[in-house]
């Protein structure tokens, strides 16, 4: 069984994001999308909120599974035999940061391949951070997060 792992902030999960998620689903027999904790990111939902989430828009995907991990990637790995390490490029300036990532898990695992997806055109430009400052403002986040996501932020950015 070939398996990739999906691995991610996810604050909030995009369409970006679950674009590269089900196109990964049609290409491996199993995907883990992994929720990562960062102890220098301080994310507006918790690992579990966000484990939640995702599980709540991937619920269609058969061959897809939520996890977190805490660490080195490449360690994560090893320990659940993953070979293969979905990242996505929105932009050629995504590419720069990305290839040094990759470059340095392949010293690190050299039997973990990257694979590199890039989302449909209409998602190309959405970012985690873009969607959380939209929303602080109250603007209208529909066409760049599900809607589990976009209520969840509703509640989390605008007090009620």
């Amino acid at each position: 069984m070939n398996a990739a792992i999906y691995p991610g902030t996810f604050d909030p999960l995009t369409f970006g994001h679950l674009d590269v998620m089900e196109r990964a689903a049609r290409i491996f027999d199993r995907v883990v999308v992994s929720v990562g904790v960062n102890a220098s990111k301080k994310p507006l939902f918790s690992v579990e909120e966000r484990m939640e989430l995702v599980r709540q828009v991937t619920g269609h995907i058969p061959n897809l599974e939520v996890d977190c991990f805490d660490g080195l990637l490449m360690e994560y790995c090893r320990n659940k035999g993953i070979l293969a390490v979905i990242r996505g490029l929105r932009a050629f300036s995504d590419f720069e940061y990305e290839f040094q990532m990759a470059l340095t898990n392949r010293k690190l695992a050299p039997e973990v391949e990257t694979i590199f997806l890039m989302p449909k055109e209409t998602h190309s430009y959405l970012s985690s951070s873009m969607v959380r400052g939209i929303a602080a403002m109250r603007g209208n986040i529909d066409d760049f997060v599900p809607a589990p996501v976009r209520d969840a932020l509703q509640k989390r950015v605008i007090p009620r």
